[in-house]
């Protein structure tokens, strides 16, 4: 009889509390990423600011690669960057070389938007990680940082493959 790969050994050591811990810190983390857009006063929506986020990452785009990365329908993108360019935190533009191409790109207040979100995000998980010592916050750093890598690169980022 053939032994058990390593990843099916490990898998079968998982105690249930062990995921359970990851579905608690999970809740903070979805918890911080939800408070962040207070910093907005409500001026725009989580799929206003996904919108916003992605447009951050890509630069200047092609709302049919948006629409991917956000992996929506392009008539959901065309509805939100619609919103967008009424706010002024978007602009839309065409490709010099196929002016039938729909571009998108932020706006400084849209990037504003995105460095205020990211700046509070950093300042709450600094004073969350503030509270534990710094033994604690290298093991949670060591523990996190292997549970991204076994994610894999790019998990949790939307680029059509893997939802945000």
């Amino acid at each position: 009889m053939q032994a058990p790969a390593a990843g099916t050994a490990r898998r079968a050591e998982r105690s249930p509390d062990e995921t359970e811990i990851f579905q608690a810190a999970t809740r903070v983390l979805t918890g911080v990423a939800l408070r962040s857009l207070e910093v907005l006063g409500g001026s725009v929506t989580l799929p206003q600011f996904r919108l916003l986020a992605v447009l951050a990452d890509l630069g200047t785009a092609r709302s049919s690669r948006v629409a991917r990365a956000l992996g929506l329908e392009p008539s959901t993108v065309t509805r939100l960057a619609d919103r967008m360019v009424a706010a002024g935190h978007v602009v839309r533009g065409s490709d010099p070389a196929n002016r039938s191409v729909v571009t998108l790109a932020l706006t400084a207040s849209g990037q504003d938007m995105v460095a205020r979100v990211a700046a509070w995000r950093r300042e709450e998980l600094t004073r969350i990680l503030g509270q534990l010592t710094p033994a604690d916050r290298a093991i949670a750093s060591t523990g996190l940082r292997a549970f991204v890598a076994a994610a894999g690169e790019g998990y949790g980022i939307v680029t059509g493959q893997v939802p945000m």
